[in-house]
C-alpha cells in the first residue's frame, strides 16, 4: 500500500495515539471521546483531531470515536497491520535490555535477530534472550535476505557510522539509534536518535 505523505511529527503523535488506544482496548474500552484521547496522549483535542485527519474521517458528535475502527485505521497508515520484522544491533547492557523488553511486539514489532561483534556475547545471549544472536560480519547478509527494513543501533560510538553504513546497504529504512554516534545517512533512510545522556542533561535544568 502507498504510503501517505504525513508530517514527521504528526506521525510521531499518531504513534501515542495508537498505544493510548491499544490501552483502551485491552480495558474493553468501547469509545473514547476526542478529549480523553488527547489527554491520555499529552495533546490538546484541536491537535488530535487535525492529526487524524490525515488517516480518515472518524468520530461521531456525541459519542467520540470507536476504539477498536480508530485503532485499526491507524495501524494501516503507520503499516502495523501485521508484525514489522527489526534487528538489533549491539548486545551489550543496553542491547540486552532492550532484547528483553516484552512491549515491542504489542506495538507491532518483532526483533528477529540481533548482531555483535564479541563472540562471547553472541553465545550467552541467544541462549539467554530467545532470539538469535550472529556475528556483526553476517549483519549485512541477514538483512538483505530477510527483507528488513526496520533496526536498532546500540554500539558504541566508534562503530556507529559503520553499522548504519551495512545497514542501509542491505535495505534498512529506518533506524532507532542508541549510540552516541550522530548517523549521515541517505535521504530516504530516517533516524531516530536516543541520547539518554543528552535527556538526562536537559532534565537537570529544571531540578532545583
Amino acid at each position: 500500500m502507498e504510503k501517505i505523505d504525513i508530517p514527521r511529527k504528526t506521525v510521531y503523535r499518531l504513534s501515542l495515539y495508537q498505544r493510548c488506544l491499544q490501552k483502551l482496548l485491552e480495558q474493553e474500552v468501547e469509545t473514547v471521546s476526542s478529549e480523553d484521547l488527547a489527554k491520555a496522549a499529552g495533546v490538546k483535542p484541536t491537535q488530535l483531531r487535525k492529526d487524524l485527519g490525515h488517516v480518515g474521517q472518524f468520530g461521531t458528535r456525541g459519542l467520540g470515536y470507536s476504539v477498536s475502527t480508530l485503532s485499526a485505521a491507524i495501524s494501516g497508515v503507520m503499516g502495523l497491520t501485521m508484525l514489522q520484522p527489526v534487528v538489533m544491533v549491539g548486545v551489550g547492557n543496553l542491547g540486552s535490555a532492550l532484547l528483553r523488553y516484552s512491549g515491542f511486539r504489542k506495538e507491532g514489532f518483532e526483533i528477529i535477530a540481533a548482531f555483535d561483534a564479541e563472540p562471547t556475547n553472541v553465545k550467552a545471549t541467544t541462549e539467554q534472550m530467545g532470539v538469535p544472536v550472529y556475528d556483526v560480519t553476517e549483519m549485512g547478509r541477514y538483512v538483505s535476505a530477510h527483507g528488513v527494513r526496520m533496526a536498532i543501533i546500540a554500539v558504541p560510538e566508534a562503530a556507529g557510522q559503520t553499522v548504519a553504513d551495512v545497514l542501509v546497504a542491505a535495505g534498512v529504512q529506518a533506524i532507532l539509534n542508541f549510540s552516541p554516534a550522530v548517523l549521515s545517512v541517505p535521504d530516504a533512510v530516517v533516524v531516530n536518535h536516543v541520547d539518554l545522556a543528552a535527556e538526562l542533561g536537559s532534565l537537570s535544568f529544571f531540578v532545583s
